[in-house]
C-alpha cells in the first residue's frame, strides 16, 4: 500500500486519520472488493454498449418477478433516529467547516455529508472534510450539540466512477467509495453507533441491483470486522439513474437488512437518460428550464414508483433537493415569490407521500419543515401506500414535451463552463441564478449541451424553429461580458477572433475514469 504525504497545513488531520490500525483496515477492505468493483464498472460499459447496438430500451426484469411479486418480505425497521427526516441539508462538503458547522447548530434532521456531487475530490478536501466528521462525531467542535442531539449524518461517499488517486493498494489506485467508507467507518462507526445516530449512508448512482448487493456485501464484512450488530449500516440509495428505476424493488431486497430507504434526484435521473440514450434523437429531453420538473409525465412516474415501492416493503422514501437559494430580504418581492416556487414544488412530492426531502439553503429549513406540519401527520408517511399508481416502462421513459430554446442553450453552456472552473478550483458548488449548481446539474447541462449538437439542425427561441442551430463557441463569447468567470476560461473566441467549431466535451466512461478528467490533486 502506497498513501501520498499529507497536503500542506493537514499534516496533522493527516496523521489522525492514516494511523497503522485505520491503513490495515482499508488495506483489507480495499484488497477484498477491488476486483468486484472492476467487475461491476466493465458490466456498466457492456450493459450500455448493449443498449446502443441492439436499440433494446429498459424494462422490469423477468428473472426477478418473484422478488417483486412476493408480498411477504420487508426491509428491517429503521432506527428512531432515521424515523423522522422531513427536510435534510443536501450537498453539504464538510471541508467546508463554516458550512458545516452551520449545519450541525441548525434545526434540520438531517446532513447529507456530501464527498459526491457537492464535493470536489481533491486531496486536501477528502483529508479536511473527513477529519471534520470525525470532529462532529467525536464532540470536538466547540459549541456544537452533542453527535446524539445534532443533526443526523447521512454520509455520502464518492460514486464508483471515481478513483483516489492519492492511495495505491496491490499497485492500483483505490477506488474512492472504499476510500472513504473505510475511513468514516473506522474512526466513527462504533462512536456514531453507540449514540444510536449511525453509522448511517447515502450511496450514488447505483445502477442495478448487483451493485446493490456489492454494497450490503461491503456493509456485513466492514460490521464483522469493526465488531459492530448486523444491521447497524443503514443506508439510502439515491435512485439517480434510470436503469435503477426499474429495479427498485431488487435494490432494497438486496439491502433490506441495511436499508434507509431511496431517494429521487432528478437532474443526474434526466441526465442518466441522455447518457444511455441520448444517441436516439426520440430521447434529447428539452430545455430543463423550462420543461423538466417533477410535474412532468415521466418524473413524477419515476416518484410515484419510489414512494409507492418504498411504502410497501417498509422503507422511507425521500424527495430530492431544492436547489433554489432564497434572497436575504426577507420583506421583499423576489423572496416571496422564490418561497412560493419551492413551497408549491415541495408540497407536490410531500402529497405524493414522501417522507422527507432536502434543501440547500438552510434559510428554507424551517418553512420547509412547517410544510411537513401542515400537510402531514406523524413522523413519516409510511401509511401511504399508493395503490392509486400503476407505472409501465412506457411511463418511465416518456420524454416531455417541449423545444431546444436559446435561453436553454446559453443557461447550459454557462453551467457547464463555470463548474469546470469551479472543479479546479477546488470547489464543489458555484451559484448561479438563484441557483446552486453541482455535479449533477453540470451533468445534465453537459449531456443536453452534446445531445442538442448532435441532433438539432435548428432551435426554438420560443415557439416554431428558426434559425439553424449555432456553434456553441459564439454563445460563449457572447456571454463573455456578462460571466467574466467564462472569459477567465476562454482562451481566444472573442468577436473578431477564429475558433474552432465546437467538439462535444464527453466524460470518459471507462472504468475508474474521474468524471472530468484533470481536477488538481
Amino acid at each position: 500500500m502506497e498513501v501520498c504525504p499529507p497536503p500542506s497545513g493537514l499534516e496533522a488531520e493527516y496523521e489522525t486519520l492514516f494511523t497503522t490500525d485505520s491503513l490495515l483496515f482499508l488495506h483489507e477492505l480495499i484488497s477484498t472488493f477491488n476486483e468486484e468493483v472492476d467487475q461491476f464498472l466493465w458490466l456498466r460499459v457492456s450493459r450500455k454498449a448493449h443498449l446502443e447496438l441492439s436499440g433494446d430500451l429498459p424494462s422490469f426484469l423477468e428473472h426477478t418477478t418473484h422478488i417483486r411479486k412476493d408480498p411477504n418480505w420487508r426491509v428491517l425497521p429503521v432506527p428512531p433516529r432515521l424515523q423522522r427526516r422531513h427536510v435534510d441539508i443536501g450537498d453539504m462538503a464538510p471541508c467546508d467547516t463554516q458550512r458545516f458547522v452551520k449545519a450541525l447548530k441548525s434545526p434540520a434532521q438531517g446532513i447529507q455529508v456530501d464527498f459526491d456531487d457537492g464535493n470536489c475530490p481533491t486531496y486536501y478536501n477528502q483529508i479536511r472534510g473527513i477529519h471534520n466528521v470525525v470532529k462532529a462525531v467525536h464532540n470536538q467542535f466547540p459549541n456544537v450539540p452533542h453527535i446524539s442531539q445534532a443533526p443526523v449524518l447521512m454520509l455520502r461517499p464518492r460514486a464508483w466512477n471515481m478513483v483516489e488517486h492519492n492511495m495505491m493498494v496491490e499497485g492500483k489506485e483505490a477506488p474512492g467509495p472504499l476510500f472513504d467508507f473505510g475511513l468514516l467507518m473506522f474512526h466513527c462507526g462504533k462512536t456514531l453507533f453507540d449514540n444510536k445516530s449511525g453509522p448511517f449512508f447515502y450511496l450514488s448512482k447505483v445502477e442495478s441491483f448487483m451493485e446493490a448487493r456489492l454494497w450490503n456485501k461491503i456493509f456485513v464484512w466492514t460490521q464483522q470486522k469493526l465488531s459492530l450488530p448486523l444491521g447497524s449500516i443503514k443506508a439510502t440509495v439515491l435512485i439517480e439513474n434510470v436503469l435503477a428505476a426499474f429495479e427498485m424493488e431488487e435494490i432494497l431486497y438486496e439491502l433490506r437488512d441495511h436499508s434507509a430507504g431511496l431517494n429521487c434526484g432528478i437532474w443526474d435521473y434526466s441526465a442518466s437518460i441522455i447518457n444511455k440514450f441520448g444517441h436516439r434523437p426520440a430521447f434529447m429531453l428539452p430545455d430543463r428550464s423550462k420543461y423538466v420538473d417533477i410535474e412532468k409525465h415521466f418524473l413524477r412516474s419515476y416518484m410515484d414508483l419510489l414512494v409507492q415501492t418504498c411504502h410497501r416493503r417498509g422503507a422511507m422514501a425521500t424527495g430530492g433537493m431544492s436547489a433554489k437559494l432564497l434572497p436575504r430580504d426577507t420583506l421583499g418581492e423576489p423572496y416571496r415569490t422564490m418561497l412560493a416556487s419551492v413551497t408549491r414544488l415541495k408540497l407536490l412530492e410531500i402529497k405524493a407521500g414522501v417522507d422527507g426531502f432536502m434543501v440547500y439553503d438552510l434559510s428554507l429549513i424551517e418553512p420547509m419543515q412547517e410544510l411537513f406540519k401542515l400537510h402531514t401527520e406523524g413522523d413519516n408517511q409510511l401509511q401511504q401506500l399508493r395503490h392509486d399508481v400503476s407505472v409501465s416502462p412506457e411511463d418511465l421513459l416518456s420524454m416531455p414535451s417541449g423545444g431546444v430554446t436559446l435561453h436553454g442553450l446559453k443557461y447550459n453552456i454557462a453551467v457547464g463552463v463555470l463548474f469546470i472552473k469551479s472543479w479546479l478550483s477546488g470547489e464543489g458548488v458555484f451559484f448561479y441564478r438563484g441557483n446552486v449548481e453541482d455535479s449533477a446539474t453540470a451533468e445534465i447541462s453537459r449531456s443536453q449541451g452534446e445531445a442538442e449538437a448532435k441532433h438539432c439542425r435548428r432551435h426554438v427561441p420560443g415557439g416554431g424553429p428558426q434559425e439553424r442551430f449555432p456553434r456553441v463557441h459564439h454563445y460563449l463569447s457572447e456571454s463573455g461580458p456578462h460571466l467574466p468567470q467564462l472569459s477567465e476560461l476562454w482562451a481566444g473566441g472573442g468577436p473578431g477572433q477564429t475558433c474552432a467549431p465546437f467538439q462535444p466535451l464527453t466524460f470518459r466512461l471507462e472504468p475508474r475514469e474521474p468524471r472530468l478528467r484533470g481536477y488538481a490533486l
